[in-house]
């Protein structure tokens, strides 16, 4: 249990806070992240690392001379948002370009990638680095859909010194994907984790048992067996990772054992007298090993096995000096202090002149978010034992940490006299940058997608309120890249939309035509308990999903249902 914290919502603020102050000489605090604290050349390839909290020394950790230039960190669990992605990556540019790197969930794709193309509109050029090593999570023969877990040091310590050593950015990418293609992990937990301020872990390991195949964001393992001894649990790893051997790889081979938070750096020595036995007999060359916590998750115990079959140039990069706060190596690297920062908060929004029917509409809009919230809070607690089944169980906590960023915004919006389009497109940037995740960068796109059917000139209508619905799932499913039969928001957001065009062309009132596609929503989320996920962490673990409901498409259908009798007691909404 994570039992050290003040408000839970602030665990991961107030950590890279404390963790910044303890290594004030290599980092520098920023808005949603660190920088380094020495200077680098002019024109140097920006390596920025990231994604939720939880996983120290990943990612604050990596950030020094020789690794990572920066780190952006999302809530716990939770991928930081597209705007502090963003915001970190034009701090960290030395005008060479900026790559970012990131494990491979659905989140940080989503965030670091659309992160990805504000940066390069701006002028900056900019690359996503997704590391792919987890062999439990997809096949080998779907290499991209694995996730990342504690291949991601391997990686980014790869491409960090490529990018230390000058390389142009073409080059630092073609490293980085090089060691990606060539790095290969196995897990096991043998008990869960636990968020600030829960009672009861993400998940839970019988006693006696392991889980195999674990992701770090609390997800459980993809099939639990009995515990067995150190030098067969060696086996069981090796043997797993020695099968992912990449054609044409030769004998030396980079191996990290990792701490996933709770597990004794003695256990660990342990497992590796026979890991190291059990390599050395297949004929390899272990270089430069690492045993210890590199990649955690919160309190989870167990460990994690990562092989980078080297050659002669990512043998070169591997053992090359760094020096970040939680991983060192060779000489000291000589630096000067970076230059000092300029005042980097985003200025206050300002908005244009709305006429008073738009302004009315505004208010609504705040209203009704603040609504939302409540609602959402009494369900916290279900939406995250339902994402629990086969997610990391944060889905209740997003969703109110985000809609409560919107609530927030919009109420700033109306005080400051906006009409109904800047309210809704203010909320909808707030609950993105606020909530992180997933579930932050839709409900983000959704909001601001349906903005652009309002005016702040005009008043809402029911033409403008279904119009804004079609544009907004339009967004999700380009941007997000989920179709209906994914188990995702989709399924209930498509039938919803449809019906609601379906029941207003039929002749129906706003009210009438809501309330039908609020309750086809609902359907839909049920019938999420038959489907299994096709994208995101729970991807994975698509037989724990079987039975259960989709948190997103629940919390949809809920939300559609709030927004169906608030509607019902506007008697302007024609």
């Amino acid at each position: 249990m994570t039992r050290i914290h003040d408000a839970p919502e602030n665990f991961a603020t107030a950590a890279l806070a404390g963790f910044s102050q303890l290594h004030s000489d290599r980092v520098r605090l920023i808005r949603n992240g660190v920088l380094r604290a020495s200077a680098s050349p002019r024109g140097k390839v920006a390596v920025v690392v990231g994604g939720g909290s939880g996983h120290y020394p990943a990612f604050a950790g990596y950030v020094g001379p020789g690794l990572a230039d920066a780190a952006v960190a999302g809530d716990v669990f939770a991928s930081p948002s597209t705007a502090a992605v963003a915001r970190v990556g034009r701090l960290a540019d030395h005008g060479g370009g900026v790559i970012l790197g990131f494990g491979n969930y659905a989140g940080d794709v989503l965030n670091f990638g659309l992160a990805a193309e504000r940066l390069s509109a701006s002028g900056i050029d900019t690359r996503i680095l997704a590391v792919t090593d987890d062999v439990a999570s997809a096949p080998a023969d779907q290499h991209l859909k694995r996730r990342g877990i504690a291949g991601d040091l391997m990686v980014f310590k790869i491409a960090g010194a490529a990018a230390e050593a000058g390389l142009p950015i073409d080059e630092v990418m073609r490293v980085g994907e090089h060691a990606n293609q060539r790095t290969f992990s196995i897990g096991v937990a043998f008990a869960g984790c636990t968020l600030p301020g829960s009672k009861e872990p993400l998940f839970t390991v019988p006693k006696g048992h392991m889980a195999i195949g674990l992701g770090i964001h609390g997800e459980p393992g993809i099939h639990e067996s009995t515990m067995i001894p150190a030098a067969d649990l060696a086996t069981q790893l090796v043997q797993t990772l020695l099968k992912e051997r990449p054609e044409g790889a030769g004998r030396r081979v980079a191996v990290l054992l990792n701490g996933l938070g709770a597990t004794k750096y003695e256990e660990l020595f342990v497992l590796w007298t026979s890991i190291s036995v059990l390599l050395k007999d297949a004929g390899l060359e272990i270089v430069a090993p690492e045993a210890g916590e590199l990649v955690t998750s919160l309190d989870m115990a167990g460990c994690s096995l990562t092989f980078t079959w080297l050659d002669e140039e990512l043998e070169k990069y591997w053992i090359a000096p760094c020096d970040a706060p939680a991983f060192r190596r060779g000489y000291i690297i000589p630096v000067t202090p970076a230059e000092a920062l300029e005042a980097e908060d985003d200025p206050a929004p300002v908005f244009g002149t709305a006429t008073p029917q738009s302004q009315a509409s505004g208010k609504c809009i705040a209203e009704l978010l603040s609504l939302l919230v409540s609602s959402l809070k009494e369900v916290e607690d279900e939406l995250g034992r339902i994402d629990a089944q086969a997610g990391d169980g944060d889905h209740g906590q997003g969703m109110v940490r985000g809609c409560s960023a919107a609530s927030e915004a919009a109420a700033h919006a109306v005080w400051a006299k906006a009409g109904a389009a800047s309210v809704l497109a203010a909320a909808g940037d707030a609950w993105a940058d606020r909530a992180g995740g997933t579930s932050g960068a839709i409900w983000g796109l959704a909001l601001r997608a349906w903005s652009t059917a309002f005016s702040d000139q005009k008043a809402v209508n029911g033409h403008s309120v279904i119009d804004g619905a079609r544009a907004a799932l339009d967004a999700v499913m380009r941007l997000g890249g989920a179709k209906v039969g994914d188990k995702t928001l989709v399924d209930a957001f498509v039938p919803f939309v449809d019906t609601l065009e379906a029941s207003r062309a039929d002749g129906l009132s706003l009210t009438e035509s809501w309330l039908e596609a609020a309750a086809a929503a609902a359907n839909a989320a049920d019938e999420t308990k038959k489907l299994t996920p096709k994208l995101g962490r729970a991807r994975p673990l698509a037989e724990r999903s079987i039975g259960h409901a989709d948190a997103g498409a629940v919390s949809f259908s809920l939300m559609a249902r709030v927004t169906s009798d608030y509607i019902r007691e506007q008697s302007d909404l024609a």
